[in-house]
């Protein structure tokens, strides 16, 4: 049996969007993959891109995944990020993502957090 992966990128160039979703449980490995593919993903994109993350799937999050989350944001905001759409994991599972989004996001990127996976796209259609 396959394990599928702990994260999953799309990016519609077209509407300037970059999907992840993450799942299972978080390690570090993980998270320096994903801003890994951050980084080469946001060259793709013109400032002003909206990023929708997925995080209702994750059961845990291991504390050294904070570096290269916080290294995504970093990545993210300095390619020009306008907008983020995201659905957190359940409290337990979190290592604090509202409270880094604030330090690494600086007040300069406009968040829309929801509940679920509706919502998620009714904000990104009305973009």
């Amino acid at each position: 049996m396959t394990v599928p992966p702990a994260f999953h990128t799309t990016i519609d160039t077209a509407r300037n969007l970059i999907r992840m979703r993450y799942s299972g449980k978080l390690t570090a490995v993980e998270m320096r993959a994903a801003a890994e593919d951050i980084e080469s993903i946001v060259q793709k994109l013109i400032p002003g891109f909206t990023l929708f993350g997925d995080f209702r799937a994750v059961t845990s999050m291991d504390l050294d995944c904070v570096p290269y989350l916080t290294k995504a944001m970093d990545i993210l905001r300095a390619r020009g990020m306008g907008m983020v759409v995201r659905i957190l994991p359940e409290p337990a599972n979190d290592i604090g993502i509202n409270l880094l989004s604030i330090v690494h996001y600086r007040g300069a990127i406009k968040i829309v957090t929801v509940e679920t996976l509706e919502e998620a796209e009714r904000v990104l259609a009305s973009l």
